[in-house]
């Protein structure tokens, strides 16, 4: 449900204006303030972790999550919504870490496989969900069921945490100093990068003052977090995890898949809807295979990585996503249901086979005691990743479409015979149906422009996954610096 939310509102951002008298510029808030309350808090959950507890923090997270989901549900006003989605994704950046680290300690490694399956299903199947479920909640009730749907999940869970997760014997309560300086320049420097990258397309990137400024504010913020943390003595993020290579090495390839999967998962939706008429729910549908895929394709892979070398599972799955993209990156303006229909059941597979194994590689020479603090800083990363990935795919889509609309309007001149005989067609009909000869030649002018655009834009489109496909090729070598998983669970850091 964590991860759903992130989506789940982009569809019912008109209606949230409309009800609440605001602008959907302004109701996009909504948005961005989750995501940067979420940016914030993950990486912290290790060190909170650490100090409250992971089952009072878990409790404390889930309980969080269902009140202020349930007065976003309530709110009377854009101001009230915001401050309650703020405090929905700072206690939503707490489950991911935390159910990972619980899964990974509760599991044998031969089982962890398995686990990490059924976990990554809500990661990679809820952002496709999302845009589905909020605009039938939205079409059929109300936007503010696309939050009341949280809580009757959300008392279900509490009641399942008190049960039956508890905290391990080795995970201590800290008391030691806050880390206030830390905790201060990664409040600055992921808020600035969040809303950054969330605003940038809408500002046009660096022509804007807001933007120039938030990215400073963001690598002085973030620059200094770094060099922070790796002399403070008692650090809210503890780097020094990043000395385990596969660790290292593994926490760039899911930085990596966050850009890829959240970047096609927002560009398609655009393509069916923009340039091939489809509604929500009929995109949503059409893109239904590669969530189908995932779904039935992770289990089996937790299983195959207890049995197999899972570097090579991981493999497979970068070349079959790559694979994906590029059969994307042929389509034109026909393109049909279809069409879709195997690309995206081939990158729903590709998916399941790479979650679990990086997964489980990553995390496999991790001491338990230091899980924690290991899974926020892996999911904080997947979740930059994700956050680049749309605002790149959207900016790249949009450079070269300006850039295939001078190549195409090029060869719209009178020396082409076929432009020429194209608008000579297009002016006799017009004229046909009653139009003068000027109005005729100037509506056979703007058919061939609109003819132009949709091009450029499929072209554009197509000229992104190629770009994206090419990413996962050249993540293939660094497979070969993660070590094997050694087969039996983690030692105990001395």
């Amino acid at each position: 449900m964590e991860v759903l939310d992130t989506t789940v509102v982009n569809v019912s951002l008109p209606h949230i204006a409309g009800n609440l008298s605001s602008t959907v510029d302004e109701a996009t808030w909504t948005l961005t303030s989750y995501l940067v309350a979420n940016a914030i808090i993950l990486p912290m959950t290790g060190w909170l972790a650490g100090r409250f507890g992971r089952k009072r923090l878990l409790l404390l997270a889930v309980s969080g999550f269902t009140v202020s989901s349930f007065f976003c549900g309530l709110a009377p006003s854009l101001g009230f919504l915001i401050v309650f989605r703020i405090i929905q994704g700072a206690c939503g950046g707490g489950l991911q870490p935390l159910s990972q680290a619980i899964l990974l300690e509760s599991f044998p490694a031969e089982k962890r496989g398995q686990a990490m399956a059924f976990w990554a299903l809500g990661i990679v199947v809820a952002p496709m969900l999302g845009p589905v479920v909020g605009g039938w909640l939205t079409d059929n009730y109300s936007w503010r069921w696309v939050f009341y749907i949280n809580v009757p999940i959300g008392v279900l869970s509490l009641f399942l945490t008190q049960t039956f997760v508890f905290d391990p014997p080795y995970l201590r309560r800290e008391r030691t100093g806050i880390d206030y300086w830390g905790i201060g320049l990664l409040a600055v420097g992921m808020g600035a990068l969040q809303v950054m990258l969330d605003k940038g397309q809408e500002e046009d990137w660096f022509s804007s003052h807001l933007i120039v400024t938030l990215a400073v504010l963001a690598g002085v913020g973030l620059g200094g977090l770094i060099i922070r943390e790796l002399k403070a003595q008692h650090p809210v993020i503890d780097l020094s995890v990043f000395r385990y290579r596969s660790y290292a090495v593994g926490t760039f390839l899911m930085t990596v898949v966050g850009f890829v999967l959240y970047g096609s998962t927002v560009l398609l939706p655009l393509l069916m809807q923009e340039l091939l008429g489809y509604t929500a729910t009929h995109a949503g549908v059409t893109n239904f295979p590669r969530g189908m895929a995932s779904f039935l394709f992770m289990p089996v892979v937790g299983i195959l990585v207890g049995k197999l070398d899972p570097r090579k599972l991981l493999a497979a799955g970068l070349l079959g996503t790559a694979g994906a993209m590029f059969w994307l990156s042929t389509f034109s303006l026909n393109v049909g249901f279809w069409n879709f229909w195997w690309p995206l059941m081939l990158q729903g597979a590709g998916l399941g086979l790479i979650f679990v194994p990086i997964t489980t590689v990553t995390n496999d020479p991790v001491p338990r005691e230091r899980m924690g603090n290991a899974t926020s800083i892996f999911n904080l990363m997947r979740n930059v990743g994700a956050s680049v990935g749309i605002a790149s795919v959207q900016a790249l889509q949009f450079r070269h479409m300006q850039t295939h609309i001078n190549v195409l309007g090029q060869h719209v001149n009178s020396g082409s015979i076929q432009a020429q005989q194209t608008l000579a067609g297009l002016r006799q009909m017009f004229i046909s149906k009653g139009a003068d000869v000027v109005n005729a030649n100037r509506q056979a002018h703007d058919v061939v422009w609109g003819m132009v655009q949709q091009q450029a834009a499929m072209l554009s489109y197509d000229d992104v996954f190629r770009f994206l496909g090419g990413m996962f090729l050249l993540m293939l070598p660094l497979i070969f610096l993660m070590e094997k998983p050694r087969g039996k669970g983690p030692t105990m850091a001395h």
